[in-house]
């Protein structure tokens, strides 16, 4: 574990034993980190933020506040979680029938660079691509190509992104783009976009 002098954890915040945190990271008011959660170096954890056991946040993850990470998430770095957004962890849940172990918990991976917009939900068991965008109040029920633009509920495909966010519009099998913005190039395949080395 880093030396507690490495990172902020603000007084009314818990960091249980056993926890890692990365130097630089910010854990502001009202959040409770459990132990056994990984959290990288310049994280930022906004108010009233969960991260449940065994949960890995990569570095300079943006968690905005009241949002749940749960067990079974893993964030990449540079990923951005909008406020009150949601993560769930298990597909059927029911009160009379608690699960029986944490291996009935489905993964839920989200890609470098995604960002996952305020009020959005994220079932379990998908992945958000590398640097895709989910749109503020989508549902995401399905896994979520590199690039892309999702909105909707259910979240659909509503065309790609670059990796610093601006909108590339609608790109077809077969042609290229250029960011209006930062002038990153992508290629568009069967897979999806994919950005030009």
């Amino acid at each position: 574990m880093t030396d507690e002098s490495d990172y902020f954890v603000h007084e009314t915040a818990v960091v249980d034993d056993g926890a890692q945190v990365g130097a630089g990271t910010k854990i502001w008011h009202f959040c409770h980190v459990m132990a056994g959660a990984v959290i990288g170096e310049r994280c930022v954890l906004g108010q009233n933020v969960f991260v449940g056991r065994d949960v890995r946040l990569g570095d300079n993850v943006h968690v905005q506040n009241n949002v749940s990470v749960y067990e079974g998430v893993e964030l990449e770095d540079d990923v951005f979680c909008g406020p009150s957004m949601v993560f769930t962890n298990v597909r059927d849940p029911r009160s009379a029938f608690p699960r029986a172990s944490r291996a009935e918990y489905e993964k839920t991976l989200v890609r470098r660079g995604a960002t996952l917009g305020a009020n959005c939900t994220v079932v379990c068991g998908v992945t958000v691509g590398e640097h895709a965008f989910v749109a503020a109040g989508a549902v995401v029920t399905r896994d979520v190509p590199a690039y892309a633009l999702v909105g909707g509920v259910p979240a659909r495909l509503l065309g790609y992104v670059c990796a610093c966010g601006e909108r590339l519009g609608s790109v077809e099998a077969g042609e290229r783009s250029t960011c209006g913005r930062c002038g990153r190039a992508y290629a568009c395949d069967a897979a999806g976009l994919q950005a030009e080395r």
